[in-house]
């Protein structure tokens, strides 16, 4: 498996200050999202040539795969103004992949927590963005991964495969499983059926794997922590990342970089 991070939990910096800082640290891969990322990008409408070839070559130079090309879009809002700008968005990133060398862009399907309803009204939206999309993936011949998260239109197991079968590109569609996005109820799930049940139905899809850890405070707040330290149990992912994948990409989020060599050795165990 190969040991990655989500690039700006260390902040801002100059393009080559990044790459040889993941380089120092120990990471064989980051996900980039290059706004957050780095200090000379403040807009994707705004990325330059010379700027894609100077994170392709630092980035090999100091040895560092991208995987993930970020550009996280809001693919599901009704607006259709706002859902415009994002498939226009993913679109010059798609191209934009290539030049950088990164295996694929990455996506969410919407910004904002919606309730039920919200989910059900955004989800046609949400498929007929992603259709968009994948028809200039296909053109160009790279990849858009798409990550489900529960509070979004792409909420479950149900829709991930819905979705997968009515755009019908397995080539060019693909995933990035996130189990922390997944787990809406930690006290309650059997993970290791639910783990289970998911990789069966999806791993086939997988290209990369998001690895961060939470607990939920005693007013249900989200609160991040170090990873084997909060409600994720990673027996069952670990097991099928050996069957199946042991070639996977693992990227933490939402990583402390004060505590970054504790949740490297986490990831290598895995």
């Amino acid at each position: 498996m190969k040991i990655g991070v989500r690039a700006h939990d260390y902040g801002r910096m100059e393009i080559e200050k990044m790459a040889e800082k993941l380089h120092a640290e120990g990471y064989d891969a980051a996900q980039l999202a290059l706004p957050k990322a780095f200090t000379e990008i403040r807009r994707y409408e705004d990325i330059t040539p010379g700027q894609l070839e100077r994170i392709r070559r630092a980035f090999e130079e100091n040895k560092i795969e991208i995987p993930v090309f970020g550009c996280y879009m809001d693919l599901g809002n009704p607006d259709p103004v706002i859902r415009d700008h994002a498939v226009r968005t993913l679109k010059k990133c798609l191209s934009c992949c290539r030049e950088i060398g990164a295996k694929m862009v990455g996506t969410e399907t919407a910004y904002p927590h919606l309730n039920r309803q919200e989910k059900a009204q955004w989800y046609p939206y949400m498929l007929d963005s992603v259709k968009r999309v994948v028809e200039e993936a296909v053109r160009l011949d790279v990849k858009l991964a798409i990550e489900p998260v529960y509070w979004h239109p792409l909420e479950n197991l149900e829709a991930v495969l819905d979705v997968m079968d009515k755009v019908g590109e397995p080539k060019h569609l693909r995933m990035i499983f996130d189990a922390s996005n997944l787990l809406q109820f930690p006290d309650t799930t059997d993970q290791k059926a639910y783990w289970e049940d998911w990789l069966k139905y999806t791993g086939k899809y997988i290209e990369a794997m998001h690895i961060k850890d939470f607990y939920f405070d005693k007013n249900g707040g989200y609160c991040p922590t170090l990873l084997g330290e909060g409600v994720i149990q990673y027996e069952s992912i670990s097991g099928w990342l050996h069957e199946h994948r042991p070639d996977m990409y693992l990227l933490r989020e939402e990583m402390n970089p004060e505590k970054a060599q504790e949740d490297i050795q986490f990831m290598r165990k895995l």
